[in-house]
C-alpha cells in the first residue's frame, strides 16, 4: 500500500508541474491533492496548522497570479479587455489546434484577434499579441517557482 501511495503522490506532483506549462492540466490543484493523498495513505500527523496555512496561501497566490500575470503582459503593452479574453481563449484552445506550438501561438493569435475586434490597428494588435506571450512566459515562471516551493515544503515538513 505504501508503494501505491508514493506512486500517486509523485504522479500528482508530476501532473501539477506539467500543469504549470500546459494549462489544461490541473496544476496546483494536483499538487494540493497530493498533500491529501499522502495523509490518507500514510498520516496527517506531520501537517501542522502552519503547513496548511502556507500551502493554502501559495495555492491562492497561484490562482490569482495565473490570471493576473497573463493579463499584466497584455495590459503592459496597451491591450484591451477583448485582447485579454482572446489571449485566455487562445491559451486554452491553442494547444489542441496546434499541438506543438499552440501554447505560444494560441494566446498570441487570441490577443491579436481580440485587439483587432476592439478596433486597434494591426501594429498595436501585434504588440499586444507579443505582450500576451510575455505574460504567458512570466506566468509559467511564477507557477513553476511557487509549485516547486509547495513540493519542497511538503518534503521538508514530512521528512
Amino acid at each position: 500500500m505504501d508503494v501505491l501511495g508514493w506512486i500517486l503522490v509523485i504522479a500528482l506532483f508530476a501532473v501539477g508541474m506539467a500543469g504549470a506549462v500546459y494549462p489544461i492540466l490541473p496544476g496546483v490543484v494536483a499538487i494540493y491533492l497530493a498533500l491529501f493523498v499522502y495523509g490518507w495513505f500514510f498520516t496527517f500527523q506531520h501537517y501542522t496548522v502552519w503547513f496548511w496555512v502556507i500551502q493554502t496561501l501559495i495555492l491562492l497566490v497561484l490562482f490569482v497570479a495565473d490570471y493576473a500575470v497573463n493579463a499584466w503582459g497584455v495590459k503592459k503593452l496597451g491591450g484591451s479587455k477583448a485582447s485579454i479574453w482572446g489571449s485566455t481563449i487562445g491559451l486554452i484552445i491553442g494547444p489542441f489546434v496546434i499541438p506543438a506550438f499552440g501554447l505560444i501561438i494560441g494566446p498570441f493569435i487570441g490577443a491579436l484577434i481580440g485587439e483587432m475586434l476592439a478596433g486597434s490597428g494591426p501594429g498595436k494588435a501585434m504588440k499586444v499579441g507579443a505582450g500576451s506571450v510575455l505574460g504567458l512566459f512570466s506566468s509559467i515562471v511564477v507557477k513553476v517557482i511557487l509549485q516547486l516551493a509547495m513540493i519542497v515544503i511538503f518534503f521538508i515538513w514530512v521528512f
